[in-house]
């Protein structure tokens, strides 16, 4: 059985696919990637606040599908106006120079 992806139609219309990273108890790293493959450039992420009793666990672990599959369509719509650029074009500053 192939595994479904979850994605999300952003203003432009384009198809960002989702993944749930570094789930802890009380928040987890939501990102979108870009469609066009090979690069990371365009991909985005936001951090998500689990809400809930596990989020008192300072132990315990989210699971990411579970996280994945309570992300509605508006949710996800607030989270990718909250979205930041993994990467950026501008290069860091040279700290050698002085």
């Amino acid at each position: 059985m192939a595994k479904r992806a979850r994605t999300f139609r952003g203003p432009d219309g384009t198809d960002w696919r989702i993944e749930v990273r570094a789930p802890s108890s009380s928040n987890a790293m939501v990102v979108f990637h870009h469609p066009v493959g090979g690069t990371s450039r365009l991909n985005r992420y936001a951090w998500l606040q689990i809400g809930g009793p596990e989020a008192r666990d300072v132990t315990g672990r989210a699971d990411k599908r579970k996280v994945l599959e309570s992300l509605t369509d508006d949710s996800l719509a607030l989270l990718f106006r909250r979205s930041m650029p993994i990467t950026t074009a501008a290069p860091g500053p040279n700290l050698a120079t002085g």
